[in-house]
């Protein structure tokens, strides 16, 4: 899954940190988000969506898999 956090973040000049307390999850949380290694429930997914006043569509992109088929 591809996001716009860290594009996002940084744009508001906010640190892993400050998003991370904003969102009650831990800084570690945020970095592997940024990074693409981890998806978020969709609890968090919505909360990150709320804090940067987007739809949880304009945060989040799903990625379609290797030879999966639409």
């Amino acid at each position: 899954m591809e996001n716009r956090l860290k594009e996002l973040r940084e744009k508001a000049s906010m640190t892993q940190e400050e998003l991370a307390i904003r969102a009650q999850v831990s800084r570690q949380t945020i970095i592997s988000l940024e990074k693409g290694k981890y998806n978020p429930s969709i609890t968090l997914a919505y909360k990150l969506s709320c804090i940067f006043g987007l739809s949880i569509e304009e945060l989040f992109c799903l990625k379609e898999m290797e030879g999966e088929k639409s």
